[in-house]
C-alpha cells in the first residue's frame, strides 16, 4: 500500500471485581487455553486458564511480555507499594516491552531497574525517545533479564514517520537469547507500539507495513513480533491481522484490569516464528498478589500479556541460524 513509502528508518535517540467473577470461574484453573489462531492445543498438554499464574518455566525457553504501566511517572514512582508490585511483576519474565512511560527526567527507569534487581537478579533496560503530538509525550522501553537475554544496542531504532501516520512511532529492538551457542540461539525483533485509541483502524492499517519494513531492514531477521497496547481485540487487527500466517496469543479474553476489554497482545507470523511454544497468557497480578481492585488499578489498568519461546532458533537445538555480521552484544 502507498503508505509504506512514507515509512523510513530513523535512528533512536540512543528504543470492578464483579465483572471479573461474571466472566471467569476460579474453579478448574486449567480449563482454558490460549492457542494461536488456526491452531489447536496439543491434546497431551493440559489446557490452561489464560489468567492463571504462569506455570514453571520449561527448560530452554524464554518468556516475553508486554505491559502498559499506565502513566508511569513520578506519581506512581512515589508509591513504594505500587513500585514493589511492579518490580515483582517484571521478575516473572525474561523480557518486557513497556508502554506509557510519562516522565520529564531520565531517572525513572534506572531507579526502577535497581528496585527490580534488589531481589538478587540482574535486569537492564533500553529506552526510546519521547513521542507524541502533544505535550503529554510517552516513551517505550524494554526491560530484560541479562542472564537470559542480550540486546544489540546499536540496532535499537524508532520507525521514522514523516507523514505523521502514527501517533507514537514503534520502538524496534533486536534481541538474542543467552544460553545456547550463539549461532543456534533464538534471535528476534520486537516492535513496541501503543496505538492511539482514537485512530486504531488507521494505525493498524499502517502496522502491516511496519512489519514488512522491519523484516526487510537488512538484518535478515524473519522473527518480527509486534507487541504492545493495540487498543483493539484480536477480531479488529485490520491489515496487520491480514498478513499471511499472522497469529496472536490472546483471543477472546480481556486484558484490562477491570476484565472488560481486550487491548494488549503479541502478534507474529506463525510460520516464521516457529520458536513459539504455544504457551501464553495474561498475568493477573490482582489475583496473583491478592489485591483489591483499587490497589490493582494503582498499579495499572492493564494486565501484562506474555508468550513463551524456545531459546533455540527454529525451536530445536542444533539448528544454525543465518544472521547478520553484527551480533547482539
Amino acid at each position: 500500500m502507498p503508505q509504506i513509502k512514507t515509512l523510513l528508518f530513523g535512528a533512536a535517540a540512543a528504543v470492578a471485581a464483579w465483572v471479573f467473577f461474571q466472566r471467569f470461574d476460579l474453579q478448574g484453573l486449567d480449563g482454558i487455553q490460549i492457542a494461536p489462531q488456526g491452531q489447536t492445543a496439543n491434546k497431551e498438554t493440559p489446557a490452561r486458564d489464560p489468567l492463571a499464574p504462569p506455570p514453571a518455566r520449561s527448560t530452554g525457553s524464554v518468556r516475553v511480555a508486554t505491559f502498559n504501566i499506565q502513566v508511569f511517572g513520578k506519581s506512581k514512582a512515589s508509591k513504594p507499594q505500587v513500585m514493589d508490585v511492579l518490580a515483582r511483576i517484571i521478575r516473572n519474565f525474561d523480557l518486557v516491552a513497556i508502554q506509557e512511560i510519562r516522565v520529564a527526567d531520565d531517572d525513572l527507569l534506572p531507579n526502577f531497574v535497581e528496585l527490580i534487581n534488589s531481589a538478587g537478579v540482574h535486569y537492564d533496560y533500553v529506552i526510546g525517545p519521547r513521542l507524541g503530538r502533544t505535550s503529554s509525550t510517552e516513551q517505550y522501553a524494554y526491560v530484560f533479564d541479562m542472564a537470559t537475554i542480550e540486546v544489540d544496542r546499536s540496532q535499537l531504532y524508532t520507525i521514522a514517520d514523516p507523514d505523521d501516520l502514527l501517533h507514537r512511532e514503534p520502538l524496534v529492538g533486536w534481541f538474542r537469547v543467552r544460553g545456547p551457542p550463539p549461532d543456534q540461539a533464538f534471535t528476534f525483533s520486537l516492535v513496541n507500539i501503543h496505538t492511539d485509541p482514537d485512530e486504531t483502524k488507521e494505525e493498524l492499517d499502517i502496522l502491516d507495513d511496519v512489519v514488512r519494513v522491519v523484516r526487510d531492514d537488512g538484518r535478515r531477521e524473519d522473527d518480527v513480533i509486534i507487541l504492545g497496547d493495540l487498543n483493539v481485540d484480536d477480531k479488529n487487527l485490520g491489515q496487520l491481522g491480514q498478513i499471511s500466517g499472522m497469529t496472536w496469543v490472546v483471543s477472546g479474553t480481556p486484558t484490562n484490569t477491570r476484565g472488560t476489554a481486550q487491548y494488549d497482545n503479541l502478534v507474529f507470523q506463525r510460520q516464521a516464528t516457529s520458536e513459539f511454544t504455544g504457551r501464553a497468557g495474561i498475568f493477573d497480578f490482582m489475583r496473583q498478589y491478592n489485591l483489591a481492585m483499587e490497589e490493582a488499578l494503582e498499579v495499572s489498568d492493564h494486565l501484562p500479556v506474555w508468550a513463551e519461546f524456545s531459546a533455540y532458533e527454529g525451536g530445536q537445538p542444533g539448528r544454525i541460524a543465518a544472521r547478520p555480521d553484527a551480533a547482539p552484544r
